[in-house]
């Protein structure tokens, strides 16, 4: 169908220049990143990171970096900024656990009692406080280390994940009236089996509502079909005609050999390719006279693999969405854009991976053009609202765009 024009805008979580050089430093030898090196990424980091890139920058694509100008190094942040919202309020890390007035104001409203109360990554609050909920169904309840929410964990053989849901949705609410100063609430669903603790995809969001008209709005408004694929949903919290989260191996198309890489198969990322695929596929049979805008979200280089500083287990999932990218490439049409940068870097230290506010890729191609784009023009917004103009320029929208971006 001619007139289904697509955009695609892929977000390879935590995965920022500095990031990079950090992992192909500590791996130390070539990657498979074959085709991130042809769209560029050699000429991001460096003529002396060449040797660990198996292939030269073909001039197919227009390889860029992009700096955030929002104040805080956060997935909802770095999420948002690319959809036309900057955000300079600053947000402050839960060192000493929450605020005992709004632990007491949190226990009333949801009828159940907490504990733990304290900073810690998600694995290891679960793993330490499990047994203690599953006999009591007291909430766990702990602070990120490396972004400004509060998370509650839940068993969901203990407590509905509808119940969950809610819980989540209050603890925010609650914070959000009291001041306490955070951007999400995370209801960390998980189940026990076999005496393994694995965490589902029931887990739910809330978070700090968008204040303003973002673009996926603006597409919206002027009729583009809009696709969020993974978490992109969550943190940019509007209207979508679609969003995708597969969570089951049945919807995986054997005919595509998508790869879990991690030693116990906890990747997400297979699913979320798929959803992509079938984003792309869709368009081609399905009449959307104004094109459509997917946004999709890698998570494993983030949750499974950043803030357990494997830096191994990061190359090899980076090496699995590289290995990916010619079946979303042949999904796409002529004249179709895609864009591949993070939304955050990830600081390895030693005590855990930190969101890290560095320099990001912004790699842009169109398939059937070179690193030119057809005429479509790059430099023109701060940060990453520029990711955000360039989808606005492939729709005709820059002038609706340009509206909503404030002033920096």
């Amino acid at each position: 169908m001619k007139n289904n024009r697509t955009a695609l805008l892929i977000v390879i979580d935590a995965v920022g220049l500095s990031t990079f050089k950090y992992l192909f430093d500590k791996y130390g030898k070539k990657t498979k990143l074959k085709n991130l090196a042809s769209f560029g990424l050699g000429e991001l980091l460096g003529k002396e990171y060449s040797k660990y890139l198996p292939a030269k920058y073909s001039g197919k694509a227009l390889p860029l970096a992009a700096e955030q100008v929002s104040a805080t190094a956060d997935s909802l942040i770095g999420h948002r900024e690319m959809m036309g919202v900057v955000d300079n309020r600053t947000y402050e890390l839960f060192y000493d656990g929450f605020p005992k007035e709004y632990i007491s104001a949190l226990e009333k409203a949801v009828g159940r009692k907490t504990f733990f109360n304290k900073m810690a990554g998600g694995v290891e609050a679960i793993e330490m406080n499990a047994d203690r909920h599953e006999k009591t169904g007291d909430l766990i309840v702990y602070a990120s280390k490396c972004d400004p929410l509060i998370q509650i964990a839940m068993n969901e053989d203990i407590i509905p994940v509808k119940q969950q849901h809610f819980i989540a949705d209050t603890a925010f609410k609650l914070g959000r009236e009291m001041g306490v100063p955070i951007t999400r609430c995370i209801a960390r669903s998980y189940i026990r089996r076999n005496g393994e603790i694995i965490r589902t995809s029931n887990r739910h969001d809330a978070v700090l509502p968008i204040e303003q008209k973002t673009l996926v709005d603006i597409i919206n408004e002027n009729h583009v079909w809009t696709v969020a694929v993974g978490k992109t949903s969550d943190l940019v919290n509007v209207h979508y005609n679609a969003r995708v989260k597969l969570t089951n191996k049945i919807f995986l198309d054997p005919k595509l050999k998508l790869k879990f890489v991690h030693p116990k198969a906890k990747d997400t990322n297979p699913f979320t390719i798929q959803g992509t695929i079938n984003a792309l596929n869709a368009k081609k049979v399905v009449y959307r006279p104004k094109g459509t805008f997917i946004f999709t979200n890698l998570v494993d280089t983030d949750s499974l693999y950043g803030h357990t500083r494997d830096v191994a287990g990061a190359i090899k999932s980076l090496e699995e969405i590289d290995r990916n990218l010619p079946l979303i490439i042949n999904s796409m049409d002529k004249g179709d854009l895609l864009i591949i940068t993070a939304d955050h870097g990830m600081e390895h230290r030693q005590d855990y991976g930190y969101h890290n506010n560095e320099p990001l890729p912004f790699i842009s191609y169109r398939k059937g053009f070179d690193k030119k784009l057809g005429g479509l023009k790059t430099g023109k917004m701060p940060g990453l609202t520029d990711i955000g103009n360039l989808l606005a320029q492939f729709f005709g929208l820059e002038k609706e765009y340009s509206a909503i971006v404030k002033k920096i």
